[in-house]
């Protein structure tokens, strides 16, 4: 079983204990609440308008979402779940090929979302309690960051574990910049987003041969080092 197949398993799904009416409810809520930030952006949202709007009193908001946090928290899980989920079927081939599959699956499961990330893009990537890295969003994170792990470790051209993991991590961060300005592409159909893709596919090549080399080898790994030191809590392991 690969990285991403056993994160899927622990995926979505409602609690222990709850029943259908109550997922259906909490699902309903989740889908007000994203759709109001979505049209009025985060700041604005309320929760008490969000119960308004739904029909029911505050306090069987706070139930299922105690918190605006708790419903940002809820996003990430959603769209790492089904990220993950459809990363499932990333083919066998060279780690190049596997990342330019993963990236591209990012931007389809993201892309029903597009207008409610981009109204979301400064809390996502600005603030430290609620954004992709908050330490209350470690799980979706990590479950995301290990499909681009997978992606280089379980290559065929793969390189030692250590450094596969590092360059995996790295192609991470590369996705996340990608997915940055996705959101703030203006150009038709994000024309600009796709052609960046491509110019990234092709350096790829250049990319894997440079990490033939001891120097390339070990700026990775100190550059690694460097960034899980300043943007994770809890960094993972080398």
């Amino acid at each position: 079983m690969n990285m991403f197949t056993e994160n899927v398993k622990r995926g979505r799904g409602r609690p222990p204990g709850e029943t259908p009416q109550g997922a259906a409810a909490r699902q309903r809520l989740y889908g007000i609440a994203i759709r109001r930030m979505a049209k009025r952006g985060y700041e604005s949202t309320t929760l008490r308008d969000v119960a308004t709007e739904a029909g029911v009193s505050v306090g069987l908001l706070y139930r299922y979402f105690p918190s605006k946090q708790a419903i940002i928290i809820a996003l990430y899980e959603e769209l790492s779940a089904d990220f993950t989920r459809v990363a499932a079927a990333m083919p066998r081939g060279r780690w190049r090929d596997r990342f330019t599959f993963a990236l591209k699956t990012s931007l389809e499961v993201l892309a029903p979302h597009r207008e409610a990330l981009r109204t979301l893009t400064p809390v996502l990537v600005a603030d430290p309690k609620e954004g992709v890295f908050a330490e209350s969003a470690a799980f979706s994170r990590l479950r995301v960051q290990g499909v681009f792990e997978e992606a280089v470790v379980g290559a065929t051209d793969a390189p030692a574990a250590s450094l596969a993991r590092a360059v995996g991590r790295l192609l991470y961060l590369v996705h996340l910049a990608v997915l940055l300005w996705w959101l703030l592409d203006k150009s038709r159909d994000q024309h600009a987003t796709g052609t960046l893709v491509s110019l990234i596919g092709q350096m790829l090549p250049s990319a894997a041969l440079a990490l033939r080399l001891p120097a390339m080898r070990r700026f990775v790994t100190s550059l690694d080092e460097l960034i899980r030191e300043a943007l994770f809590t809890n960094p993972s392991p080398a």
